[in-house]
């Protein structure tokens, strides 16, 4: 599956390989160690909560409140990124939450987890967002939906990779008579200082400034970028101060409205990430399987490596078919859909399948929402109102996880909090279609379905 469609000149497909060669398998790394430091709670948690005295819901408000850091200190990373350049930003966001991450090794009780995972997320604010910035400042808009499924490739790898080696290197610690948990957070948490360090010399903020450019390729991509920004119409105006064009961006209800649908599509990837090892293990006790360390992550990995693929192949079909409202909310209202069928039939292998296709829905539907923002904003306006819509919608990411984790507590079943984030999510998807109907309305096709050339 080529990710440059056949027929474009030459010098610009060769710019655009060069630059994905370049670029995309780092961004990738960089968020498959982002998304395990994030994560490898839903691991420790196995072991870690009955050492610590962490009951469920403490864990699930543990899980989420990591969102809640993120959130206040979001907008203002982001508009600091776009102030410092992206390469020195990156480079501190990633050292700062690789000693946070670090320190997970060294928590003694309840309390301790709850701060350093606020910490966490403050440390963490600003990465994603970041990153979806940085790439409108490299690829024009036909290529954006297709290179932001290739960079969120570090969600679905991070589990397949992550899920075996985070039980792998508790049991290993285990076995050499440490906590495992702590031996797992140590370990997973140095990669991010190191490649923090890595990214303040290994990435370039624009295409004028790449030396690994040849200088027509840099023109011709800095050219083209260029007039894409000037010929942009855009949500916001952009005329005035830069504190006047972030307060716009802000309080702009388009903005605000897509921050709303995020929160919705997220909140069943959020449940997902924090609580499917957990779900695995309850199959033990309700189907009488018997599910260890080892097997469960083998069994969380499934749904991953599925969405790797769909994630990728929708988001290109979106770019090639310069369609966006139907492939994100419809990839969204599926996910809803199939997992709740799944969990009504109340099969372990029913089960698997639904949340192949939660994993795989959700997370299309996610590549194919960030293509449009970055095409409704422009300079600070677009970074501000990124970080805005990132920042509400993993507010999902604490509600989500405290939600389940109270209503496992009350029910003793993950099969009622799992229902109504289905039901969340496919609220989620008919919103983005409506809302994105009502904006071709307002806003030109160009700008809300992003129909390009490709």
């Amino acid at each position: 599956m080529s990710l440059i469609p056949s027929g474009v000149p030459s010098l610009e497909k060769e710019t655009i390989k060069r630059v994905t060669r370049r670029i995309m398998p780092f961004l990738v790394t960089l968020y498959i160690i982002n998304f395990l430091d994030r994560t490898n709670v839903g691991f420790a948690a196995l072991t870690m909560n009955e050492e610590v005295g962490i009951s469920e819901a403490v864990y699930g408000l543990g899980a989420g409140i990591f969102f809640l850091g993120y959130f206040i200190f979001e907008v203002p990373s982001n508009v600091l990124l776009h102030r410092f350049g992206a390469r020195r930003w990156i480079a501190r966001i990633m050292v700062t939450w690789g000693f946070v991450a670090l320190l997970m090794a060294f928590l003694q009780t309840p309390e301790h987890f709850l701060i350093l995972r606020v910490l966490l997320g403050i440390a963490e604010a600003g990465f994603y967002p970041g990153i979806i910035f940085y790439l409108s400042l490299w690829y024009p808009a036909r290529y954006r939906a297709r290179m932001i499924a290739i960079f969120y490739l570090g969600i679905p790898i991070s589990n397949v990779i992550g899920a075996p080696l985070s039980t792998g290197l508790i049991q290993l610690g285990d076995a050499m008579g440490f906590s495992g948990w702590r031996v797992m957070y140590g370990v997973e948490a140095i990669p991010a200082i190191i490649l923090g360090v890595v990214t303040w010399f290994f990435l370039t903020d624009r295409p004028k400034q790449a030396k690994w450019l040849a200088p027509e390729q840099a023109d011709w991509l800095q050219g083209e970028l260029d007039r894409e920004e000037a010929a942009k119409s855009t949500v916001v105006e952009t005329a005035g101060s830069k504190i006047k064009q972030i307060g716009r961006a802000l309080l702009n209800p388009y903005v605000i409205a897509l921050s709303l649908i995020y929160f919705g599509i997220t909140s069943g990837s959020n449940a997902m990430n924090f609580f499917l090892p957990s779900v695995i293990g309850t199959f033990s006790e309700t189907f009488g399987l018997e599910i260890n360390l080892i097997t469960n992550g083998l069994i969380v990995a499934i749904p991953y490596a599925f969405a790797a693929f769909a994630m990728v192949w929708w988001s290109r079909r979106s770019d090639v078919r310069g369609e966006r409202r139907f492939h994100a909310g419809g990839a969204a209202i599926f996910a809803g859909v199939a997992i709740a069928a799944a969990l009504v039939i109340n099969h372990p292998v029913a089960i698997v399948i639904g949340f192949i296709a939660l994993a795989s829905g959700v997370y299309a539907a996610i590549n194919v929402f960030w293509a449009v923002p970055s095409q409704m904003l422009t300079g600070v306006a677009a970074a501000a109102g990124i970080g805005l819509i990132n920042s509400i919608g993993n507010l999902s990411g604490f509600t989500g996880p405290f939600f389940t984790g109270a209503m496992y507590e009350a029910t003793g079943s993950y099969t009622a909090p799992f229902l109504i984030i289905a039901g969340v999510v496919t609220l989620a998807g008919i919103a983005f279609i409506v809302v994105m109907g009502k904006g071709r309305a307002k806003f030109s096709d160009q700008v809300i379905e992003a129909r390009t050339t490709a």
